[in-house]
């Protein structure tokens, strides 16, 4: 297999990605109405950004996770997945350093929207009743 080294890798990397995803039976209601046509140039353009560092993005995902959460709320458990899937994806079509490094830096992301929308919940469950 070969690494990632072009956008159009990851164009083809998405598509595979949201071809499982949006018919996943955890994660799947969360991408119902997604636009696939009109998100995978910008999704693309936002792991451009991350894997190469060339400066196509200029979106904000936090918000967009936050409207995607007032729709439906999004859990831990819908995050893990998200990353089991797409770390998945990866290791199916791709192998090498940038792979590696967008399964890592999709770990990140994960985990970091994950505590930003999560971390009350946490501290909720975890606080000795008094």
């Amino acid at each position: 297999m070969r690494d990632i080294k072009t956008r159009r890798d990851l164009e083809f990397l998405l598509e595979k990605f949201y071809q499982t995803a949006t018919n996943d039976e955890l994660i799947g209601g969360h991408f119902a109405d997604l636009d696939l046509a009109s998100h995978i140039p910008v999704i693309t353009d936002f792991w451009v950004k991350t894997l190469f560092g060339e400066p196509v993005y200029f979106g904000n995902p936090f918000l967009t996770h936050q409207k995607l959460n007032e729709k439906a709320p999004l859990l831990t458990t819908h995050f893990k997945r998200w990353l089991e899937v797409f770390c998945t994806t990866v290791d199916m079509h791709f192998a090498g350093e940038t792979a590696e490094k967008a399964k890592s830096k999709a770990s990140f992301i994960s985990n970091s929207l994950d505590r930003q929308f999560n971390q009350d919940q946490a501290q909720i469950k975890t606080r000795p009743q008094s």
